[in-house]
């Protein structure tokens, strides 16, 4: 009698018997009853009676009117110690009309995305990448914007950041300590307006209009980026 290892999931599964006409038929997988992972949560899944929401305002200066981005939130394993919350949709609302055609496909695609489950984090990098031919802005703090579609990216990635499914940056305790003792020294020096002082320059790290030059270096106030190493 020969023993077969058998290193591949089995998918299906099939019973011979002499004589019988069934040999080389293959009988179908059965199928398993456990519930959808999250990879493999689709749209499908019927929406919630209840979804827990966060609605971000957003103000441009693009136009007059602020923007409202909502993003709806499933709740997996409620109650539990693996409790999580999934994006579902999202929603965008302005008073302002003029991109109101492109913002409902953008946002119907997004909610599409959120569905299909697996690894929707990518989603906050893309639409921070999309820039505008005719320019971005600065938004309040200095925070540079190439576009109005990489600003509804910067919600996502904080709504992201605040759910949990992504770690929020954060600097270790040399660069703190650098960013520390320079603003330190600049305070001394220059009267800062805001944030960050009138004579810093965008850095291309963060994108915040926080570079400085000091000691020959140019340094970010921000995210302590440095050409000096």
């Amino acid at each position: 009698m020969s023993i077969t290892k058998i290193d591949q999931k089995i998918i299906g599964y099939q019973v011979k018997q002499k004589g019988s006409e069934s040999d080389d038929t293959l009988r179908e997988p059965v199928q398993s009853s456990l519930p959808l992972g999250i990879d493999s949560m689709n749209e499908a899944i019927e929406r919630p009676d209840r979804l827990v929401g966060s609605t971000y305002k957003v103000k441009t200066p693009l136009s007059e009117h602020a923007m409202y981005i909502t993003i709806n939130d499933m709740i997996l394993n409620e109650g539990t110690e693996h409790e999580q919350r999934r994006p579902f949709e999202m929603f965008i609302n302005s008073k302002n009309m003029e991109h109101f055609q492109w913002i409902v496909a953008l946002t119907r695609i997004v909610s599409a995305v959120f569905r299909k489950g697996g690894d929707i984090t990518f989603l906050a990098e893309e639409l921070g990448s999309v820039f505008d031919p005719q320019g971005g802005y600065f938004k309040q703090g200095g925070k540079y914007m190439p576009s109005l579609v990489a600003e509804i990216g910067d919600v996502l990635q904080r709504h992201l950041e605040i759910i949990g499914l992504i770690d929020a940056p954060k600097l270790d305790g040399t660069k703190q300590a650098m960013i520390a003792e320079k603003r330190a020294e600049l305070a001394a020096a220059e009267q800062a307006s805001g944030d960050f002082p009138e004579s810093a320059i965008v850095c291309k790290k963060c994108m915040v209009k926080a570079a400085i030059v000091m000691d020959g270096c140019l340094t970010c106030l921000n995210c302590g980026e440095s050409n000096c190493g």
